[in-house]
């Protein structure tokens, strides 16, 4: 086929695989690539709507979809870069518009990769900065109220830190992760993180450890910037089966969180909090109730109701999707668990794959009390996904009957010849790629 004749979603893929080539790392911090993208591209990022800058290890994405749900519910129009994607790239890129915003176009994308490569022309640069910078060239053609940025790796280096104002500052849960790249210890991560905040700008906090919240308080100081952490400026708590949220503007009774696991209340808190520190917009009391409760966030405990993959698991079996990675990621998967036994009791089985780079261990001990039986798969079509074996030693010496199979849908196999009383709860697990990856099997592409 002549690329004149290739689908949009196939030329878009040849410009990625080109893009990915320009540097012989997937990852390299630093923002000097980045300056000299954006001055050639006439500097994007100064032509942007007000942006609110997210950053943390666990919850991002999540706060992210409070952030834009409830903005949306007040009228705003939002724009919104986060990663990684699940099944397609242009989940990353949405455009606001009046109404609810929309997933970017093959054709729009592509349009834009190619402006940031003839820009770039043929520096070394990665991926996710070329992406980045794609972002920042989209938003500024497009109207928009507020642009969401979520921090790819770390902040004080990661691409997307090039924004110098922003509205607000957010940094969610802090936990071990990515340790070749931020350092091995909490402090250290925590500093990487604090890198976005920015003088005179407020920042958000979410409960953090108390090594984590030093590092971000003498940073806040440092930058004059005024700080609402949660558990002292604000606090959110779970009442009769409500969000409360209280800070010294008043109290908030809210619905529940459609996300579930009691994770989400928090990150619904960050959010709410996030609003409520800046003074750009009002955000009208009537906006946050439909914002938590319509927010969408695919593979953070998400249950497929149907799909291939229900058809070839044991009958009247429950499935759920995490793309939790870390020990605080299993830590909040293996809670909404337990509150899934608490309410209807059955056996769990956890199928899990991770990429290599992580800590299968400390992921799974965190359902050493809920099950002894994993599934340990491998992630297809990535070069670094962890051998099953690996997973299942780790597996074993918490005391965990383990076995291994070639992929989810042999695994599901599997469970669908073991005769239960109770048909089981399945989760999947261990990474954001696992889950891409059950989701386009089960062809339940997000929205």
């Amino acid at each position: 086929m002549s690329p004149s004749a290739a689908t949009p979603s196939a030329r878009l893929g040849e410009l990625i695989a080109r893009l990915s080539e320009l540097h012989p790392q997937r990852i390299e911090l630093g923002l000097e690539r980045m300056a000299e993208l954006l001055q050639r591209l006439d500097h994007p990022e100064h032509k942007l709507p007000p942006v609110i800058h997210v950053a943390g290890t666990n919850g991002k994405g999540s706060t992210i979809a409070f952030l834009r749900a409830i903005m949306e519910a007040a009228g705003l129009r939002v724009h919104a870069y986060t990663s990684p994607s699940l099944v397609r790239v242009n989940e990353r890129f949405r455009i606001g518009r009046s109404g609810g915003g929309i997933l970017v176009s093959d054709d729009e994308l592509y349009a834009a990769l190619e402006r940031c490569e003839r820009a770039n022309a043929g520096a070394p640069i990665t991926l996710f900065e070329i992406e980045t910078a794609a972002a920042l060239w989209l938003f500024a053609q497009h109207p928009a109220d507020v642009v969401l940025l979520e921090v790819g790796l770390g902040g004080r280096l990661d691409a997307t830190n090039v924004i110098e104002a922003p509205l607000a500052t957010v940094i969610a849960p802090i936990s071990t992760d990515h340790t070749e790249f931020l350092g091995d210890s909490l402090i250290t991560i925590a500093r990487e993180k604090a890198g976005i905040i920015k003088r005179n700008v407020p920042v958000v906090c979410a409960e953090q450890p108390a090594e984590a919240l030093a590092v971000i308080e003498q940073h806040a100081k440092r930058m004059q910037a005024p700080l609402q952490r949660a558990g002292q400026e604000w606090q959110v708590n779970i009442e009769r089966g409500r969000l409360v949220y209280q800070d010294d503007r008043g109290l908030m009774d809210l619905a529940a969180p459609k996300l579930f696991g009691r994770h989400q209340f928090d990150n619904a808190g960050l959010a709410i909090a996030t609003l409520r520190a800046q003074h750009r917009f009002r955000i009208e009391m009537a906006a946050f109730e439909p914002g938590i409760v319509h927010a969408e966030w695919p593979a953070r405990m998400q249950r497929l109701a149907s799909g291939k993959l229900l058809d070839q698991a044991p009958r009247g079996c429950e499935i759920w999707l995490d793309g939790g990675h870390n020990a605080e990621g299993g830590r909040v998967a293996a809670a909404a668990l337990g509150d899934l036994e608490e309410r209807v009791s059955r056996p769990l089985v956890v199928i899990v794959g991770m990429m290599a780079n992580k800590d299968p261990g400390a992921f799974l001990a965190n359902f050493a009390g809920l099950t002894r039986h994993i599934i340990a798969v491998q992630i297809p079509d990535r070069d670094n996904a962890m051998p099953p074996d690996r997973l299942a030693d780790a597996a074993r010496q918490l005391g965990m009957r383990v076995e291994t199979a070639v992929g989810i849908e042999a695994a599901l196999s599997s469970l669908a010849r073991l005769v239960y009383e109770v048909a089981p709860r399945i989760l999947v697990t261990g990474s954001l790629y696992l889950a891409g990856h059950v989701l386009s099997v089960n062809g339940t592409t997000p929205p």
